[in-house]
């Protein structure tokens, strides 16, 4: 009898040291004999000592800070990139089977592709198209982690840092720029100008008197002000006006 209560007694120890919990957010990736039997779902599981084995995966959403990276562009220009990327695990068994270790395999991975992408595009195109670098990234990463179990999530550029003489260059194009775009704007706004003038004098050409009303108004608006002094010119058709009454009179 006594022989019994310890055998039950070893049986119970060896049942309560088997049980593994696995939470919500893990999987439970299940080996005997060490090879793979299972994937356990969240709960309370055994797991019989020596012939079976568990490992546990975090199955959250987890966000891998890319460090800095020194790439260079088609264009031979030297720029540091940071980046951060969301990812997953989906399959918890080949994330354990397929790849020693995920976590540093994925960032890895991440930092080669980032300078692929960046190598293959032009300064100005990594600078004003960050959205579409970091979806090829993201396409590429997620391609080449697929067999592992890994869905990529997002990728997203942080971080683009340029040479400080770069930085000087990319000024001096904007100010000059700014410039062309200010003489441009200057010419269109005189030859409009130039263009309504040459109407208002058609329009004064064609009228009979138009001319010397537009000369009163001119002149009656400088009057408001008294310090100044008005040279006003008479006409030439106004002198022989008078020559010619001057003549008829004699």
């Amino acid at each position: 009898m006594d022989y019994l209560i310890q055998i039950g007694f070893v049986v119970l120890v060896i049942l309560v040291a088997s049980i593994r919990q696995i939470n919500q957010y893990q999987r439970g990736v299940k080996f005997r004999f060490g090879r793979y039997v299972t994937t356990q779902e969240p709960g309370w599981r055994l797991v019989l000592p020596i012939i079976e084995s568990m490992k546990r995966v975090d199955i959250r959403i987890k966000a891998v800070d890319v460090p800095d990276q020194e790439a260079i562009t088609r264009d031979n220009v030297s720029a540091k990139i940071n980046a951060v990327i969301y990812y997953k695990v989906r399959d918890a068994a080949k994330a354990i089977i397929e790849v020693e270790n995920f976590y540093y395999a994925v960032s890895q991975l991440a930092q080669t592709t980032m300078r692929n992408v960046v190598g293959e595009m032009n300064l100005d195109e990594l600078l004003s198209q960050r959205e579409q670098a970091s979806k090829k990234i993201r396409t590429m990463v997620d391609e080449l982690t697929g067999p592992w179990g890994i869905q990529i999530d997002n990728v997203e550029l942080k971080d683009i840092t340029l040479p400080e003489d770069m930085k000087r260059t990319i000024a001096k194009q904007a100010e000059a720029e700014r410039e062309k775009r200010a003489v441009i704007i200057k010419a269109e706004g005189e030859v409009m100008a130039a263009e309504n003038t040459a109407k208002a004098a058609q329009m004064l050409m064609s009228s009979p008197g138009a001319l010397h009303l537009r000369t009163l108004s001119t002149i009656n608006d400088i009057s408001s002000d008294e310090s100044n002094t008005i040279v006003f010119a008479i006409p030439v058709e106004i002198l022989r006006a008078f020559d010619s009454i001057a003549k008829s009179k004699e």
